[in-house]
């Protein structure tokens, strides 16, 4: 049975059109990576949770936003490894100067022995749809081309 997550693609319109919130994820075999490496916020449901409570609280664990207000449900994704993403839309404008994600523990450097400490997400930002689509894995395209539907 594949892994289900959930996640919240934030949108804003502006002048130029929309723009969309990405995360990019902490940690060191991330530092130096960028064009396909960023995401929606998103994680694994909790046994008993349902989509939606899980979206709003990996939203605020990964960025330190609130996600407050209506959610949009997307759809279902198959990603290429087989999970399957919930994804939902929420408008909003949060500022990425003041993402605050949780941490994960990791023996670093390699087979030192030694634990240290990264956040989950290291940054944020806001992209336009030609710019998202560069930062995106493949396999969250189609989220959010399914925004960009919603928005049209």
């Amino acid at each position: 049975m594949p892994q289900h997550s959930a996640g919240i693609i934030a949108y804003r319109r502006t002048a130029a059109g929309p723009e969309v919130l990405l995360v990019h994820p902490g940690g060191p075999f991330w530092t130096r990576k960028d064009a396909g490496a960023w995401s929606i916020p998103k994680g694994l449901w909790e046994p008993g949770e349902e989509p939606e409570p899980a979206a709003r609280r990996e939203f605020s664990e990964e960025t330190g936003f609130e996600a407050a207000g209506p959610l949009t449900w997307l759809g279902d994704f198959r990603l290429p490894s087989g999970k399957i993403v919930t994804a939902f839309a929420l408008a909003g404008d949060f500022d990425p100067a003041a993402l605050h994600s949780n941490s994960f523990s990791l023996e670093w450097p390699p087979h030192s022995g030694r634990q240290a400490e990264f956040p989950e997400v290291d940054r944020a930002g806001w992209f336009a749809p030609a710019a998202a689509r560069e930062k995106l894995p493949k396999g969250q395209l189609a989220i959010l081309d399914a925004l960009l539907n919603h928005l049209a």
